[in-house]
């Protein structure tokens, strides 16, 4: 029995109702959302990620978003997202619908639809903002907010939510195959449990419940290996980030302990017992010290000199038999200035967040007209940024398919169809990989210069296209068709420049006739024609 779920929610089709009843499976389908799986009835719970230290996954996202305070995570954040998104006149993303087979009112439609959504999401503004927090949490959540009343107006609002006050559940939807009596998987009830103070063992219980269709959910599309909490694209680098504190901490406690040099002083005891001994060198210690401080909390100034810290002298006692009281120097540390350990795990750091090394050194140089200064740590983050605009791109497949369905646009079956040939053109800021690809053409074109007098001797010219421009057959075909077209198009003479209109001497341009002027002219010369004319004054 269904639960009455905050929200609205878009019905299936009885079609896809039918279709589903018909397919099982003993075996569930697998999700990468990180949703939390739970049987009719039961509780809810958390779980623990890998390090054993975030019991949620609002744990998590605080521990990202504090990452993303360190400098060098900031620095490899921002180039990332720089790179991602580049906002400029125009929009910062763009649908295409080239590949769609559907009539031009549609596709307008979808296209204007498409801008609606960007609006909502106030994209042209907050593109940069939107994309940043979706890297750094790994997961973006939207309250998609309609009138029930007026469906057919669409989406009205969308409201942010904190991926720490909100989280999916699915509940198993299971039978009892009656003819082979094995336990069938008949599918999944998925909805939101959110609360405003957030998502614990506490609240699960009394936290409002979401319908699915009411929430924009996008995920990094990374999960851990128990596939039940999604992990955020820092979540490599909290092992780093974590040594290249400690080791920065370490070098700053030896510098400042290491760098001064102290004095040791070596006091004559002579025979006394020990504990006049120790008394004898604490009366010697207060009188040749003095360690006055200023207590900035109360405003007083207190003697300190109990205490001993790393920085200060050494008083140490001596025997009689040995030499006298001597005083000696401690020498400071060496090497204070090597820093290779800390720059090997920024390095380790930057490798964790797939940033270029070359782009986090100051003294790097950017040279962008010279192809071979393409590295393939450019062309690795150039994969890089493409995969995270696809997965970002589903935020705006879930928004586009609820604005459509609702205006009444397309149904939810012909979205399936359409889209596989839906894609997002975001503008492109990074050149390297036109660069190389340019590189890697013109060598495939110098190479074919010097093959082409053995086309037809030795080669023929669709090993040429395989093997040398590394053409497919699919390519291969509509390349000749595309050939075969130009070549019919410049024989036909209909493409040759039309004349310019002849003028006649008194400079008037000829008029177009139509054909009742023309037949209406021809008739009336024959008629003349058979006319016999007497002399001049008969005429």
């Amino acid at each position: 029995m269904a639960v009455q779920l905050f929200g609205f929610e878009i019905a299936r089709q009885k079609g896809e109702e039918k279709e589903l009843e018909t397919v099982k499976s003993p075996v569930p389908p697998s999700y990468d959302d990180g949703a939390m799986e739970v049987v009719a009835g039961g509780s809810y719970g958390t779980y623990v990620d890998l390090e054993g230290k975030a019991k949620s996954e609002g744990e998590l996202v605080t521990r990202y978003r504090e990452m993303a305070l360190q400098p060098e995570c900031d620095n490899a954040i921002e180039d990332i997202v720089n790179e991602a998104i580049v906002v400029n006149k125009e929009s910062p993303v763009n649908v295409v619908l080239d590949d769609i087979d559907q009539p031009r009112a549609l596709k307008n439609r979808i296209r204007e639809e498409f801008y609606n959504v960007l609006k909502l999401l106030d994209f042209n503004n907050l593109a940069y903002d939107i994309f940043r927090q979706w890297y750094i949490d790994g997961r973006l959540y939207y309250h998609i907010m309609i009138d029930e009343k007026k469906p057919r107006d669409g989406i009205k609002e969308l409201r942010k939510i904190d991926p720490r006050k909100i989280k999916k559940v699915r509940e198993k939807v299971s039978e009892m195959d009656k003819r082979t009596s094995m336990k069938i998987e008949k599918g999944y009830q998925e909805y939101y449990i959110y609360h405003p103070k957030g998502i614990t063992s506490q609240s699960n219980q009394t936290a409002v419940k979401i319908s699915k269709d009411s929430i924009c959910y996008v995920t990094s599309g990374l999960i851990d290996p128990a596939n039940k909490m999604v992990m955020g694209y820092l979540h490599k680098a909290i092992k780093p980030l974590n040594q290249l504190r400690t080791l920065e901490d370490a070098t700053v406690i030896y510098r400042l302990s290491r760098a001064p040099e102290r004095r040791i002083f070596y006091i004559d005891v002579g025979n006394l017992p020990k504990m006049k001994a120790e008394q004898y060198l604490a009366d010697m210690m207060a009188k040749h010290k003095n360690k006055i401080v200023y207590d900035a909390s109360t405003g007083e100034i207190r003697d300190d000199r109990k205490f001993m810290t790393m920085m200060e002298d050494f008083w140490l006692p001596r025997r009689e038999g040995g030499r006298g009281t001597e005083i000696t120097t401690l020498p400071g540390g060496q090497n204070l200035g090597e820093m290779d350990d800390v720059d090997y795990f920024r390095r380790k750091l930057y490798k964790s967040l797939n940033v270029p090394i070359t782009r986090m050194e100051s003294d790097g140089q950017f040279n962008l007209g010279r192809t071979s200064e393409v590295t393939r740590d450019e062309l690795k983050f150039t994969r890089f940024i493409e995969r995270l605009r696809a997965r970002f791109t589903h935020v705006f497949d879930s928004l586009l398919e609820i604005q459509l369905v609702l205006k009444g646009v397309i149904n939810r079956k012909q979205w399936k169809e359409l889209r596989e040939d839906l894609y997002y053109d975001f503008p492109k800021d990074n050149y390297f990989s036109e660069l190389k690809n340019a590189e890697v053409l013109t060598e495939r074109l110098r190479l074919m210069g010097e093959v082409e007098q053995y086309v037809g001797k030795f080669y023929s010219l669709e090993w040429v296209r395989k093997n040398i421009l590394q053409m497919s057959e699919e390519e291969i075909r509509d390349m000749n068709k595309q050939i075969k077209i130009e070549q019919e198009e410049e024989g036909n003479p209909m493409n040759d420049e039309e004349p310019e209109d002849e003028v006649d001497e008194e400079g008037f341009e000829p008029v177009e006739m139509s054909e009742e002027d023309r037949a209406l002219i021809s008739k009336m010369t024959s008629l003349l024609e058979n006319v016999e004319l007497g002399d001049d004054e008969d005429f």
